[in-house]
């Protein structure tokens, strides 16, 4: 870069050179040649200081410059960084939703599952419990009926001692009885009297 601007300076030296050299030609003659020499002077302060403008401000902006493009680049490097977190960000949360989207179907699939066993299940216990009921109505008429049958049977019973009591009684005459009661009595003689021999 140095090299560069001292061989921008001494062209434009040269430049600034022949342009005086040729105007002090054409204007001729001494009092040109002093007007000349002046310009010349002129040029060439103008193209040292615009040397030592550019000397200096090349070292100073040099480091400038350096100090510029190195922070421009870290810049840039930052900027990289975080474009590429932001898109790291940005693909898991895609592979979030993506998997998002998979979790809810399985909570779904979950779901389902459950309800339809709850189901099951809730079928099952309603069976058991209607079997159960049934059971329970079958063994009540069961000993219903049997309650009745027997209060069928003791009424029955009861019905037909009443019957053979009226029966006994419409058949049995006064003389009848009589004859019944004394042997009624003679049987419990004979009983109670061999009773008493079998004691002695």
């Amino acid at each position: 870069m140095t090299r560069r601007l001292v061989l921008l300076c001494c062209l434009a030296l040269s430049i600034v050179i022949t342009a005086a050299a040729q105007h002090s030609a054409e204007a001729g003659g001494h009092a040109a040649s002093g007007a000349s020499h002046e310009l010349l002077w002129k040029w060439a302060n103008f193209l040292l200081l615009i040397g030592l403008l550019g000397y200096f401000a090349y070292k100073r902006a040099g480091a400038f410059f350096r100090s510029r493009t190195e922070a421009i680049q870290r810049g840039i490097q930052e900027a990289d960084r975080l474009r590429r977190e932001a898109e790291a960000r940005v693909a898991e949360m895609e592979q979030r939703l993506a998997n998002l989207e998979k979790e809810i179907e399985a909570l779904r699939s979950r779901a389902r599952q459950e309800l339809e066993a709850e189901d099951r299940r809730l079928q099952a216990e309603t069976e058991e419990t209607i079997r159960k009921i049934r059971r329970q109505a079958e063994q009540e008429i069961a000993a219903a009926a049997k309650a009745a049958r027997q209060q069928v049977r003791a009424h029955a019973a009861s019905l037909a001692v009443r019957l053979a009591a009226a029966k006994v009684r419409s058949r049995i005459t006064p003389a009848l009885d009589e004859q019944l009661v004394l042997a009624m009595l003679e049987d419990l003689k004979s009983k109670h009297g061999t009773s008493g021999k079998e004691q002695n």
